[in-house]
């Protein structure tokens, strides 16, 4: 990808987020915890500073930032609450991304400005109760209806304004609009979980089974569904163990049923390639993410060592207790050097499926293991609810879980590393 932001204009990006986080941000984050919600006036500032489409191209409104760039504001956002980064993850991420890489222009000008400016929030509907990391199980399904009425049919919808009346999508071009096209709409039923995003979202990227998977293709499409077509449940927001104010639901399509131009790429065997491609370029992203809250679990310590005594003298100065400083900060230079050893061969196209999972792998896990750290030295005050390390403790916890949990990350390198391996030797 070719960088569009300078080096010298990224340093003031950056430096811009890293105060907006530190000072607006990381003193309302028992709020966020406590309400479980971002505070509105948070919401509009990351708006204003463009963090809704940072890593948009700019002919799309966007910032431009490439991946070396984004994860240096993803070590930003781990620093905080994760539910700040969550609350624009996917515009950036995962569901922009489809779109970026993926979608026909038509479909970027319909949506990639309005997620960038973050008027559009988009989600990533993918996991399934019964595919989660593995796509390749997706019970959701596509047909198209050739004799159908139309996605825009006065019959489609609720009081005679089908799902493609002019509101139901930007630039007045709804779900069901002419541009449905000559070979049938589409209609989608199944259930997804944990879609982030789901209750405040305007459009899921919804992926689905068109056919079981021949020696054509996989058979997995993706489709951009306003959240608002006729057939759409999203569920009241998932109640979790941390990340609160992140929020995440179960979505369920019943005969939900999208024009032709729905269908990214205008291929019915791009879906899968699309979310490989997205989870790949996120799981760097969210390896950025656990070296910054693996950072501040760190710092919470230092200071806590530092000023807590034990019989008169700080805790810092116990040869125990600077071991477990010690491999906290160890781990996190090494993971920082990886994730960004990983974005640069990403962004140059060496490396876009082990170097990800590599990256992915090693930071959640060391980042799980700092966070535990940091509990340990705190001691018994690192177990209570007001204390910044007890939350961290919890939120870090999901990272080894989604964009592919570690167990799908090592099946990724190890399977990767032995088929290279055989082709070198001709086999």
């Amino acid at each position: 990808m070719t960088q569009q932001v300078s080096d010298e204009d990224f340093e003031q990006i950056h430096a811009a987020v890293r105060e907006f986080i530190r000072t607006r941000v990381v003193p309302r984050e028992r709020e966020i915890a406590d309400t479980d919600a971002i505070p509105e006036d948070i919401r509009q500032a990351a708006k204003d500073i463009g963090l809704f489409g940072y890593a948009i191209p700019q002919e799309w409104g966007g910032l431009g930032l490439n991946l070396t760039q984004d994860v240096e504001l993803a070590m930003e956002f781990g620093y905080t609450a994760l539910a700040l980064r969550s609350m624009f993850g996917t515009n950036n991420g995962i569901a922009g991304q489809v779109l970026v890489n993926f979608g026909t222009d038509e479909q970027k000008a319909q949506w990639l400005e309005k997620i960038a400016s973050g008027e559009v929030v988009a989600s990533f509907a993918l996991t399934e109760p019964g595919a989660g990391s593995n796509p390749a199980g997706l019970r959701t399904k596509a047909r198209q209806d050739h004799d159908g009425a139309g996605a825009g049919s006065a019959a489609s919808g609720p009081n005679g304004a089908g799902a493609g009346s002019a509101a139901s999508g930007p630039n007045g071009a709804g779900a069901g609009s002419a541009a449905s096209g000559p070979n049938g709409d589409w209609v989608i039923d199944g259930a997804k979980c944990f879609i982030t995003n789901a209750a405040l979202s305007n459009l899921l990227v919804t992926f689905a089974r068109t056919r079981p998977a021949d020696e054509n293709g996989p058979g997995i499409a993706a489709f951009l569904v306003p959240t608002d077509t006729p057939g759409v449940t999203v569920a009241p927001h998932d109640e979790k163990m941390g990340q609160q104010g992140a929020w995440t639901s179960d979505v369920h399509f019943d005969g939900v049923r999208v024009p032709a131009s729905a269908l990214v790429a205008g291929d019915e065997d791009a879906g899968y390639k699309a979310a490989m491609t997205s989870l790949a370029r996120g799981r760097v992203h969210i390896a950025a993410l656990a070296v910054g809250s693996a950072q501040r679990a760190l710092d919470e310590s230092l200071r806590h060592a530092a000023v807590t005594t034990q019989g008169g003298t700080p805790i810092g100065d116990f040869q125990l207790v600077q071991a477990h400083l010690a491999d906290m900060q160890t781990g996190i230079m090494a993971g920082r050097a990886l994730v960004r050893d990983a974005a640069v061969k990403y962004v140059s196209g060496e490396d876009r499926r082990i170097a990800p999972s590599v990256a992915k792998l090693f930071c959640t896990e060391m980042a799980g293991d700092v966070a535990d750290k940091a509990v340990q030295v705190h001691g018994g005050s690192g177990y209570m609810r007001e204390m910044t390390v007890e939350r961290i403790y919890r939120d870090v916890r999901l990272l080894r879980l989604y964009e592919g949990t570690s167990e799908i990350q090592r099946l990724i390198i190890g399977g990767g590393l032995v088929r290279a391996e055989k082709k070198k030797q001709g086999q």
